[in-house]
């Protein structure tokens, strides 16, 4: 299942279009949750019997297993996630980043740079609306937040269940895909395992050549094929049951496993069952899932308990054999969607990481114009075909494969219940004991089949194991060597009052236009502005400092997302800017931005007119005021825009009746994937006689800045550690970092800024 599958809320809805909604929802569940799940009785039986439990095929150990796998089910994706672990969703995200993200914002436990008390005032900051208290063990909560190592410790784990999803992202496909090919060998005996492999990677390749597409042309046929599936597997496995051995239910009792570990003793721990990952929605589930897959499992075991020479192939053999063909095709299909959704899955969880500063910059593609969220990563997306199909190669063999796959989905489970725990003391606020219990009951299961998985690591289960390694340290170093560039900006910012000394002229020539300087501080001047003036001493009249940050959350409202303000004095023309983004946002490329801008600065220079605070004297201890920005707030406009046709833009003006209006006209470059054209927009200035000079002063000076032109300034930095830096440090930034910061996308591609507008600073930091 896709562990990173969001599971919304009810919004309040007439009880018939409620769940009509939630039957829909139900619905297209299948395809993207469950596809993955749903064809574990492909592997799992097989799995299970190889190594040492091959001696072990006999009636009463097959009971065993079918009880271990009903019991565990039952515990495991029903009991743990679909009736506690979903209620851990973070405003409707599920997965280890929404838990991770839970827990930075009620217990301060993030190392995301340039967060701000304003970001608390977001809507969707604290879980349900309410501020945490101190609840149960307050020393525990000071304990974290006051030292670092524990909360680098708490990263290091979310960072290695991270890096095993994206594992899985390679796993599964290879281990979905190679079974449900491996039926061809029932029927066409002479068919050798290395045309298996062969048909596989076929397979595979074209999944991963097709991923550009996206899925939204194919994805209405994603849950229908789930469906199909899981009614096939369970008609087939009650058949099996009553044809074959109508006894088997009588394994659902827990004494079979423990008659199986007194049989099996230690030989029980190289039983691999960790083919299960969390579920997602719980209707789905209950109703469809859980009995389908249960009644498979059993029928399953019905067939080997009477036929344990079939064990290597006990799928496709126990199918009848007038519907094998057709199963055959709805097996391929099926496998194909789940290895489809745990791609997109990984494409999520890649983008999350870099968004909490954890992964280098990638290429994010929106393969839809209708489903937000939809992305495709190219970057990733050839990685991971490479390192499938390298797998499928180089294994050949369910077995080896699945216990990779173990090793990966158990430790995934394992981070899950650990930071639940932490969930449940610092967002719940529950009792230690509630916490504990909890942990000790699933986390001692779950370490069970992990250990077991562990024990197969030299057959197969190293895989999971390296690609962990490789990717962790990917973003940890990533993570490391950004933290360390904003320390450096942060303590080297200039100081306010030396700015201040400068006068409104900043003590350089002032030309027309406006000044876009990036940076990653939310107070402050940026050293990069001083290195800049210094050795060209010239700047734009109107200057701001535009903050791109993520916070937290998943999403941030649009209503919610500029924070403007004022740097200094009305006469020295410089603002803040900081547009904030949650892990799951996806930055657009927005042609309007540039207007946006200008329209919010007006706003802003409004709203602080209207305030009466705003005649105080500017305080060099606080910038000044930051004021969020918004579409519906009590302010208007200042400002209209109207395109060449003079029909109004969607941005509303403020309403002046009757009065004459002053305009001018600014124009600029909108680009889009087939066309680049040229759109002119003319901004209108009311001529109002109540408004204050200084204001329509300061409103013209930005508008007529805008009619000359955006520029975009941003630092080209290098990093390198200090001679007396340790040998991890210097080997992670003078080697890890440098390399990812070369070999990755560039920031002004990132943030689709106009190449032609762009000036690069080249700056050396050493850290």
């Amino acid at each position: 299942m896709d562990a990173e599958a969001g599971v919304g809320g009810a919004d309040q809805l007439p009880w018939r279009q409620h769940y009509r909604n939630l039957l829909l929802l139900a619905y297209q569940s299948f395809g993207v949750v469950y596809g993955d799940l749903s064809t574990s009785p492909l592997y799992v039986y097989k799995s299970t019997f190889s190594g040492r439990l091959r001696r072990y095929q006999d009636e009463q150990t097959v009971f065993g297993v079918l009880s271990l796998i009903f019991w565990t089910f039952t515990l495991i994706p029903l009991l743990k996630y679909v009736t506690i672990v979903l209620s851990a969703d973070d405003n409707g995200e599920g997965g280890l980043f929404a838990l991770y993200s839970l827990l930075c914002r009620h217990a301060k436990l993030s190392f995301l740079p340039n967060q701000q008390s304003a970001d608390e005032e977001l809507s969707t900051y604290y879980r349900n609306g309410f501020t945490p208290r101190h609840g149960s063990l307050p020393w525990l909560r000071r304990f974290m937040e006051k030292h670092k190592n524990a909360r680098t410790v708490l990263l290091l784990i979310v960072l290695c269940g991270a890096s095993m999803m994206i594992g899985d992202g390679i796993l599964t496909p290879a281990i979905s895909v190679l079974s449900s090919m491996s039926g061809l060998k029932v029927r066409a005996t002479g068919l050798h395992d290395r045309s298996v492999v062969l048909l596989s990677c076929i397979v595979l390749v074209g999944l991963f050549a097709l991923q550009h597409r996206g899925t939204q042309k194919v994805a209405f046929m994603f849950a229908p094929i789930v469906v199909i599936w899981l009614f096939c597997i369970g008609g087939i496995g009650l058949y099996n049951i009553i044809h074959w051995n109508p006894r088997i239910y009588q394994a659902l009792s827990p004494y079979y496993i423990v008659k199986f570990f007194r049989t099996t003793g230690c030989e029980a721990m190289f039983a691999d069952l960790g083919h299960f990952t969390s579920a997602s929605v719980r209707l789905a589930f209950i109703t469809i899932i859980y009995p389908c897959l249960i009644l498979q499992y059993m029928g399953q075991a019905a067939f080997l308990s009477k036929n344990i020479l079939d064990m290597p192939t006990g799928f496709y053999d126990s199918i009848p054999g007038p519907i094998f063909w057709p199963v055959f095709v709805v097996a391929t299909l099926a496998a194909v969607v789940g290895s489809q959704a745990v791609i997109s899955a990984t494409f999520s969880i890649v983008k999350q990481c870099h968004s909490l500063g954890c992964f280098p910059r990638v290429k994010v593609v929106h393969t839809s114009r209708w489903i937000y969220g939809q992305i495709y990563i190219p970057e990733i997306n050839w990685i991971l075909m490479v390192l499938c199909v390298a797998v499928t190669v180089a294994f050949r063999n369910i077995t080896l494969i699945g216990n990779a796959y173990g090793v990966a989905c158990m430790t995934v489970m394992f981070v899950t219940t650990f930071l639940m725990a932490l969930i449940m003391i610092f967002v719940w606020q529950k009792n230690i004991i509630f916490a504990l219990s909890f942990f000790l009951l699933f986390g001692s299961i779950e370490v069970v089949y992990l250990s077991s998985s562990l024990m197969k690591v030299t057959q197969g289960g190293w895989v999971p194991l390296v690609l962990a390694l490789i990717f962790m340290s990917v973003m940890y170093i990533w993570h490391y060597g950004t933290r360390k560039k904003y320390q450096y900006d942060l303590q080297n910012k200039v100081s306010m009052r030396y700015i201040l000394s400068l006068g409104p002229s900043l003590d350089v020539v002032r030309v027309p236009g406006i000044g876009l300087i990036y940076t990653e501080l939310v107070t402050g001047v940026p050293n990069i502005f001083t290195h800049f003036t210094t050795n060209l001493p010239a700047f734009h009249e109107v200057l701001v400092f535009l903050c791109v940050k993520s916070v937290p959350v998943p999403y941030v409202s649009p209503d919610e997302r500029y924070l403007v303000g004022r740097i200094g004095p009305r006469a020295y023309r410089m603002y803040r800017c900081i547009v904030r983004y949650g892990y799951k946002d996806v930055k657009r490329d927005d042609d309007n931005f540039e207007n946006m801008l200008v329209m919010n600065i007006g706003k802003f220079i409004m709203m602080e007119a209207e305030d009466a605070s705003s005649s105080a004297s500017y305080d060099t201890a606080n910038e000044g005021r930051m004021a969020v920005i918004t579409t519906s707030d009590d302010y208007d406009s200042p400002l209209a825009v109207r395109d060449s046709n003079d029909l109004a833009d969607s941005m509303t003006t403020r309403s002046t009746k009757s009065e004459s209006l002053r305009s001018l006209q600014s124009s600029y470059e909108q680009e889009s994937p087939n066309v680049s054209r040229r759109r002119r927009v003319r901004f209108e200035l009311p001529e109002e006689d109540d408004m204050d000079q200084q204001v329509k002063d300061e409103l013209s000076a930005l508008v007529e800045a805008k009619h000359t032109g955006v520029t975009y300034v941003m630092g080209h930095v290098y990093i390198k550690a200090r001679k007396n830096s340790s040998f991890f440090k210097r080997f992670a930034i003078d080697v890890g970092y440098s390399f990812l910061r070369k070999n990755c996308r560039g920031p002004s591609v990132t943030l689709h800024i106009p190449h032609i507008s762009l000036i690069e600073v080249g700056m050396a930091y050493q850290v």
